[in-house]
């Protein structure tokens, strides 16, 4: 069935306020093709804690536009790890104002890190492989602007594969953005008086729980180590079957009321617009809070901003954690 994906709103950085000035309704960056650099794999570290939104093209994966076909194929083999691809040392970030960034598993499943590429700013690969309990470190280059996502039940041989969540293409590397739903990392660094934007964003839906810590920079970090904001923290998202995506039978990923349902409302299309009609409690269901409710810091639909957008001062490191908030 085809269906309008969500559109977040156009770039405004000029009002954004310096990052010394804390908790501001910020309107948002990012969501540009992207890519990444090169990975080391090491034991995990103790738990850390826009936009025009992407629509899917023919091979399933979303692009910046407004309209789209869904993806053809949902489902994967069995989940394998693909070779290794050649890393080039984190420790490049120290050099031309390079970025670490670091992804954390806190899941038992492996997941296949996914970065969409940036042809301004190309890095030497645009997908890793994260096993379970594990971090992967790599170097991002200072003004990239992309997304970074977790791919799930993948199998790959020579590169090329399936993937049940986030598939790019059914390659490895990827070379665009990776079909929805995916909980994706965005980024728009250094974009504006020296800040970078970024958030976490399910406006499309959800794969994997995902949070986002500030590692180095000027910026104090309003998210704990361990996925916690003001508003709450880190869950699973508790999918309504009306919007789950199986494979094999067992649900894999939750979709946005957009993508899934599709019409002007759940859309923010039309007559539903204005950010003073794009308002979920207005839905026949506000799923967005679904979205919300386990995540209260990311996007959980278009118009999102004044709780999702954060930025950092500085050149500044990331870590991206997949998982949830310990209990407890």
């Amino acid at each position: 069935m085809a269906f309008r994906a969500a559109r977040k709103r156009p770039v405004r950085l000029a009002t954004a306020i310096v990052a010394a000035v804390p908790a501001v309704a910020l309107v948002a960056a990012c969501s540009s093709p992207g890519g990444a650099a090169a990975a080391r794999t090491q034991s995990a570290p103790p738990a850390a804690s826009s936009h025009a939104a992407p629509t899917p093209n023919s091979a399933g994966e979303s692009s910046p536009a407004r309209t789209a076909a869904p993806s053809s194929s949902r489902a994967a083999p069995p989940a394998s790890a693909p070779p290794a691809s050649a890393p080039a040392p984190a420790q490049a970030a120290a050099a031309s104002g390079s970025r670490l960034v670091t992804f954390v598993s806190k899941v038992t499943q492996t997941i296949w890190v996914a970065a969409s590429p940036d042809p301004n700013h190309p890095m030497t690969a645009t997908g890793w492989v994260l096993p379970a309990g594990q971090s992967v470190t790599i170097t991002v280059p200072d003004k990239w602007n992309g997304r970074f996502w977790g791919r799930t039940g993948c199998a790959f041989t020579n590169g090329v594969g399936r993937c049940q969540t986030g598939d790019c293409g059914g390659r490895f590397q990827c070379t665009g953005y990776g079909a929805i739903p995916a909980t994706l990392a965005e980024y728009d660094m250094n974009a504006w008086d020296g800040l970078d934007f970024y958030d976490v964003s399910m406006v499309d839906g959800a794969n994997l729980p995902m949070y986002i810590n500030i590692t180095a920079g000027q910026t104090r970090d309003k998210i704990s180590r361990t996925g916690c904001g003001p508003a709450g923290c880190t869950t699973s998202v508790d999918c309504p079957s009306t919007l789950q995506v199986k494979a094999g039978g067992v649900a894999v990923a939750c979709e946005s009321a957009c993508a899934k349902l599709g019409g002007d409302q759940y859309c923010c299309r039309g007559a539903w617009a204005p950010r003073s009609q794009c308002d979920p409690t207005k839905w026949p269901v506000d799923y967005a809070a679904v979205f919300k409710k386990a995540e209260p810091y990311a996007y959980s639909y278009v118009d999102d901003d004044a709780t999702s957008v954060y930025t950092c001062k500085g050149r500044c490191n990331y870590q991206i954690t997949f998982g949830i908030t310990p209990p407890g």
